[in-house]
């Protein structure tokens, strides 16, 4: 697995545990064994991405909101919607990464940590909003 790969799987695992019991980013951070276990360039991009997506989450949640038709994100599996999160923020404030490539790793994520309706419920979210916002690709 590719250092990206295992730093956006890091960032999700960070994203969940954010959701599911508040804890400051801070905390997560410092707290979490994995992230500390990893290399450091691993590391940097998980923290990048964690942190970018928690501190963008108002914007982010509302361009998911309006995408995802008789969708409320409280009714989306946490897994899912944390990957849709991560991606949304890397649509916009990762420009090196094609967005294409992107949706491909966010698929692959759901595949791993979601449901077999997961990977297909995202690339859905994650092409519409690319279109609705007009993304480059």
């Amino acid at each position: 697995m590719g250092a990206r790969r295992k730093a956006r799987e890091l960032a999700l695992q960070m994203l969940f545990q954010h959701d599911m019991s508040g804890n400051a980013p801070e905390t997560i951070l410092t707290t979490f064994e994995e992230l500390r276990k990893s290399n450091p360039n691993t590391r940097e991009f998980a923290t990048k991405i964690f942190e970018g997506t928690v501190h963008n989450l108002e914007k982010i949640d509302e361009m998911i909101t309006a995408q995802a038709d008789n969708w409320r994100l409280s009714r989306m599996a946490v897994v899912d919607r944390n990957i849709i999160r991560m991606s949304v923020y890397e649509f916009l404030h990762e420009d090196d990464t094609p967005k294409l490539v992107i949706i491909d790793e966010a698929i692959e994520i759901a595949k791993k940590y979601g449901t077999q309706k997961s990977s297909q419920f995202i690339n859905g979210i994650l092409d519409g909003i690319l279109k609705r916002y007009n993304l480059t690709t």
